[in-house]
């Protein structure tokens, strides 16, 4: 067995739903950036967490069964969708040359994340469509301004704990493709926090804001 690399699980025999699942996440990272680092992490119970910076100073995660070697490694997106491309028989992809020197900035913590409140998936879709609409109108060549991204679209509290959801999350959302499209009626984001990050969980996959000064995410 090749000292480095991926084994996703392919039980029950030629089921392929964990390559084709962290495909499509690399490559809607990849449409977000296309020199994009993607971080994979071996977790207890057999999962793999994927991660990679969205370029919203925002943090994108999605999980899948299988396991890495080392237990953290960091590899193109584009060497890594090539790899799952040729994914052999049990499991086995190369993520390419190791990048491990790309990835910028601290993980957030695997547990320790308190539940506050749920937020309806459709309301994440139509703020994300007045926000491209608004992009568009006031974008410059860097991008949509700095006061869209950080504009807390909604609020959500439990006891005394509150916390604002900037537009930088709803896009990274989308971009993402972690709320299904069409979206049910009952479809939901949770929202957790510990002391440090702010998580919203939809159901493709999460990602992570850092409370407090954001910045030290990526730098």
């Amino acid at each position: 067995m090749s000292e480095r690399g991926i084994w996703l699980d392919v039980e029950p025999r030629g089921h392929q739903s964990h390559r084709d699942d962290l495909a499509a996440f690399v490559g809607r990272a990849r449409r977000v950036d296309e020199a994009a680092v993607v971080r994979l992490r071996e977790r207890p119970g057999g999962i793999v967490a994927a991660w990679v910076s969205t370029g919203f100073d925002v943090l994108a995660s999605r999980a899948v069964r299988g396991r890495v070697r080392p237990a953290d490694l960091s590899a193109g997106a584009d060497a890594l969708l090539a790899g799952l491309a040729q994914m052999a028989p049990d499991g086995h992809v190369d993520p390419g040359f190791a990048m491990d020197s790309a990835w910028r900035g601290a993980l957030p913590p695997d547990a320790g994340f308190v539940h506050l409140d749920d937020v309806p998936a459709r309301e994440v879709f139509a703020l994300a469509e007045r926000g491209t609409a608004l992009a568009r109108e006031h974008s410059s060549a860097q991008g949509p301004p700095v006061s869209l991204l950080d504009q807390e679209v909604v609020e959500v509290a439990a006891g005394d704990d509150r916390v604002g959801i900037p537009m930088r999350c709803v896009f990274a959302l989308t971009a993402l493709g972690f709320v299904p499209d069409p979206v049910g009626a009952d479809e939901v984001v949770r929202v957790r926090t510990t002391a440090t990050w702010l998580r919203v969980d939809a159901r493709f996959g999460s990602v992570y804001r850092r409370r407090g000064n954001p910045a030290v995410v990526l730098h």
